[in-house]
């Protein structure tokens, strides 16, 4: 009788954690194609993938300009700021080019090297811009990226998406799969092993 009780107990067991690993291997496998749909097409859209070296030729913070988020078309998205324009040597090809901070900030107003967002306070959207003029003015020299194709005459500070976050985006799905995996081959060892002793 007791040893009907551990045998039915033990497949439980068993059955709750194959259970487990299979939903561990499903979650990872929904997390990778949300990543795929989402992540990876604004990294490969990306044409600023080659890191050079930046000198900074001007800086300057021109009137407040209004600009409606690229994205959106409602009354309630224009706001205005003032429009930071930052100007730099492109040491790759000696080029003078214009700066912008991410991929996002081109497509948000072009005109702009910094588009701030428009929940923000206006007095603090000024001293930030005002902050990061005099940065650039201080530190005249720093690593940017711009297309070695040619198809964008401008450069970015940082990508939205570089190589490692998008390696970091898809570790906890691989590390979740491989442990889902690693369950289950343990549970069907388990079971190979019982079905072993229960013939000798």
């Amino acid at each position: 009788m007791l040893g009907k009780k551990l045998v039915t107990a033990q497949k439980r067991g068993e059955t709750r954690a194959l259970c487990l690993g299979l939903g561990m291997v499903a979650c990872s496998m929904m997390m990778c194609f949300f990543i795929g749909i989402t992540i990876v097409p604004f990294y490969t859209k990306s044409v600023w993938t080659t890191e050079t070296m930046c000198k900074v030729l001007k800086a300057s913070i021109k009137d407040k300009v209004l600009c409606p988020d690229g994205k959106r078309s409602e009354d309630e998205d224009i706001f205005p700021y003032p429009c930071l324009q930052v100007w730099v040597n492109l040491t790759a090809s000696g080029q003078e080019v214009m700066l912008y901070q991410t991929e996002d900030t081109l497509e948000r107003n072009p005109k702009c090297s910094y588009v701030p967002g428009k929940s923000e306070n206006s007095k603090e959207v000024k001293a930030r811009i005002e902050t990061i003029a005099s940065n650039f003015k201080k530190y005249q020299t720093f690593p940017c990226y711009y297309d070695p194709g040619g198809t964008q005459p401008s450069v970015i500070l940082s990508r939205l998406y570089p190589p490692k976050g998008l390696l970091f985006a898809f570790l906890w799905p691989t590390l979740m799969f491989t442990g889902g995996c690693l369950i289950i081959v343990l549970v069907k060892i388990s079971q190979y092993v019982s079905v072993l002793s229960a013939w000798q």
